[in-house]
Parts: structure tokens; sequence; C-alpha cells
């Protein structure tokens, strides 16, 4: 039985769907990015040069509509702002998070919910706390009925969870991820700590 999710969702741009290095979308979704090669999904993934992947890497970001979003720090503290409102909505349980530059990772106790309904949901609240304080990322591309793109990549990453060994090590590796791109460990309002699976068969964690 599924206890918990290990999601990770991007913002725009971030890891684009035919990236040399493998994806996990099954196709690509925009025309101007279908030039730069075939989807490549993660069994398939391979290794490129970095000097390979860096020029491909300016060619389709220039190709992109809109730029990529690279969260300042001030935006990263909203957002996580904007996902405790969410999560105060919904009542959902979130043990572990962290929100990097160009990518978020959370573990999210089962819910009544899809997990990737509560991902959208989140989304929805980040952005619009973004919007409020004027700290959108794509606030100068908004269009003539003044609205915004998409700050963040459509789908997301996702692994479940039936025991507690495998959720204290996604606890885990959540939590420390921030140190692998030399930043300090997150501590979130939002986050309530795991306090073991519920041994009474099927459960949601509200």
């Amino acid at each position: 039985m599924v206890h918990a999710y290990h999601v990770i969702f991007g913002t725009y741009g971030f890891w684009l769907p035919n990236d040399p290095r493998g994806s996990w979308s099954d196709f690509v979704a925009s025309w101007e990015l279908a030039r730069f090669g075939k989807t490549t999904k993660s069994p398939d993934r391979r290794m490129a040069k970095i000097s390979e992947w860096a020029r491909w890497r300016a060619e389709a970001e220039a190709a992109l509509k809109f730029p990529t979003v690279v969260l300042t720090g001030r935006q990263a503290q909203e957002v996580g702002n904007g996902f405790a409102n969410g999560v105060r909505k919904g009542q959902y349980s979130i043990w572990a998070c962290s929100i990097l530059p160009q990518h978020v990772h959370m573990v999210i106790g089962r819910h009544s919910y899809k997990v990737e309904q509560i991902v959208n949901l989140l989304k929805g609240e980040a952005t619009k706390q973004l919007k409020e304080q004027l700290l959108h990322p794509h606030r100068q591309s908004a269009g003539s009925d003044g609205k915004l793109p998409s700050m963040w990549a459509e789908r997301q990453w996702k692994v479940f969870f039936d025991n507690e060994e495998e959720i204290e090590g996604a606890i885990r590796y959540v939590e420390e991820n921030p140190e692998k791109e030399g930043k300090p460990r997150q501590n979130w309002s939002f986050v309530t700590a795991f306090a073991g699976i519920d041994k009474g068969g099927w459960a949601t964690y509200l």
C-alpha cells in the first residue's frame, strides 16, 4: 500500500523534455524545442560531454518562449509561504521540503487527493503568493490581458513508498539536497515530523 510520495517538480525551463541527459517526459510538447532532439526517457539516459551539453542547453534556452525561471532567495521564501497557505487549506502532510532555485523536492503523505493534484494546488498557491508580492518571475512577460506565463514546468517526477524505511530515507535525501548546491538545510513551518506509518490499513495522512 502506498503511504507517501517523493515528488520533484521544476520551474519553467529547468529540465527540458529532450535534454540529452534524459527526461521523465514521454514527448516533446513544444514545437520550439522539437528541433533540438527527440525525447529521451529516463531508462535511456546517456552521458553527454559537458561542453556539448552546455552548447545544446544554450541553444535550447534561446528557443524557449520565455526566460528560464531561476528563483532568487526572496522568491524561494515566498514560494514557501505560498506552499504554507496551500498546506493549511488542504491539510496535507508534508514530511520534507527543499526549494531550490530551479526545482522543488517534497515528501508528501498519502492524501484523499492524487499527489499530482496536490502538487498542482501547491504550485497555484505559490504563484498567487509571488503575484501578490510583485515577485512573479515572468511579470515582465504578461500578455495584453495581463495574464502571466506559468513559472512552473508542467509535470513532476514521483516515487511511491510503502514502508517506513523508504520514507525515512527519502526525507533524509530531501533535507540534505540543498547542501549539494552549497546551500544550508531548510526549515519550513508547513513541514511536520514523520510519525510512522498508520498500522490500521488504508490510511490518509491529514
